[in-house]
């Protein structure tokens, strides 16, 4: 099908946009819609790039509210790990489309996702019109290297059947939950089979503690000894690199996803030294984490976290900007993560529209206005390889995947008084 979008404003000017088999066909202001076009008036919004959310576990919007103000060892073992014990394929999946329609309303159009059933989120995935890349995360601490190599083995190729928005990936949860050995065993497969590779790195001072005191060398150092140190690795959070792991992840290509929000949330006591990873080189990408932990999937609201937690400990309110800060959470300084090359011809048709009259966009230059005072609540359409998924801030199908994820959080004892109240409404 095609697209066509009719006076949004560009950069400045009132354009057209058309999109033919998931790309952008045409883009100007002389452009016009053709017969068969399913047509958008752009008239008073702004045409943006869209945003990627490099680091969460989607389907723990079942879990939102559950286990708040808890220290993050606590949080998980007490809280997390139990009930995801109980999970099965339709929680995932559900879990998921919730999560894929709150960043579709919030302006995502990409993620990349760490959690079980890998599978059903991608499944998941596909039905909500978003990209991915999708990977169950590995843990052997308890013995089972071998039955978590083939558990891996299986969901690669389960994953090969997802449409092609969506990659498979590998996920090692952490250095301190998989051996020395998986993980070298991780990093062939990823080598030999071109998978990227996403792990939690240096998210507490114990994680840096205890790997010193296991290995005689920091979480990045170790990680590259055992060779998953690549340009096609993705390593959420990074709150306790020093200089020298800095400029190895450099080195490597590999880039480093921030989750401001969360780790405030969860206390982890430091924040990723944006600066001196930018001084360094570091490929740099923003993500919300779980909605467990952050508990929103709303960027904006990260964006601006990130902006002005950088400026706070840097005592330096020039220490990033709000243009920088838009690039990032685009996806702009971190090609890995898949964000277009711009909204040009040729490229995917993703695409975000802003309302031009919400206050918050009414003044000042637009970075600012979308770093410092807007919310996902500015956002009025958006558009996934030229398909609609939202118009006007309404997504098909809204009602039934909030009433199904509630119908699973209660199955899991998590369902909150206050949503159990209106179920029947919402049903």
């Amino acid at each position: 099908m095609s697209l066509a979008v009719t006076g949004a404003l560009y950069q400045g000017e009132r354009v057209g946009l058309r999109a033919d088999n998931g790309l952008i066909a045409e883009l100007g202001p002389d452009v016009s819609p053709q017969p068969g076009d399913y047509l958008i008036d752009g008239a008073g919004t702004i045409l943006v790039p869209p945003l990627i959310n490099g680091h969460t576990h989607a389907a723990m919007t079942l879990f939102r509210g559950y286990g708040d103000d808890l220290p993050l060892m606590r949080w998980l073992e007490e809280k997390v790990w139990p009930i995801e014990r109980k999970l099965e394929p339709a929680d995932v999946y559900w879990g998921t489309r919730l999560a894929c329609l709150e960043m579709i309303r919030s302006g995502t159009v990409r993620f990349w996702d760490m959690y079980w059933h890998a599978p059903a989120a991608a499944r998941a995935v596909g039905d909500a019109g978003m990209r991915a890349t999708v990977a169950a995360p590995l843990i052997d601490v308890d013995g089972r290297s071998e039955q978590m190599r083939e558990a891996a083995l299986r969901t690669l190729d389960e994953l090969s059947d997802a449409p092609d928005r969506i990659d498979a990936g590998l996920a090692p949860h952490a250095i301190y939950t998989v051996s020395e050995a998986s993980l070298r065993w991780i990093a062939e497969v990823a080598a030999e089979r071109g998978f990227p590779v996403q792990i939690h790195l240096s998210e507490t001072e114990q994680e840096v503690i205890d790997c010193v005191a296991a290995h005689g060398e920091r979480p990045a150092l170790y990680l590259d000894r055992v060779g998953l140190l690549s340009p096609r690795t993705v390593l959420a959070h990074g709150v306790w690199l020093d200089d020298d792991e800095l400029e190895l992840i450099a080195e490597r290509g590999a880039v480093v996803v921030t989750n401001p929000v969360a780790n405030l949330k969860l206390a982890v006591g430091a924040v990723f030294p944006y600066p001196r990873a930018r001084a360094a080189g570091v490929q740099v990408g923003l993500g919300t984490d779980g909605p467990g932990s952050n508990n929103s999937l709303d960027l904006f609201a990260d964006m601006k976290a990130l902006a002005l937690i950088q400026k706070h400990t840097a005592n330096d309110a020039a220490a990033i900007g709000a243009a920088e800060t838009w690039e990032i959470a685009t996806g702009r300084r971190a090609p890995l993560l898949g964000a277009a090359d711009g909204l040009e011809v040729g490229q995917p048709a993703d695409f975000l529209l802003l309302r031009a009259g919400a206050p918050e966009l009414s003044f000042g230059e637009l970075p600012a206005a979308l770093v410092y005072a807007a919310s996902g609540a500015v956002v009025h359409s958006t558009v996934v390889a030229g398909r609609v998924l939202m118009r006007d801030g309404e997504i098909e199908g809204a009602g039934e995947v909030l009433a199904r994820a509630l119908e699973r959080a209660r199955g899991l004892g998590l369902a909150p008084p206050l949503a159990s109240a209106y179920a029947d409404e919402l049903a």
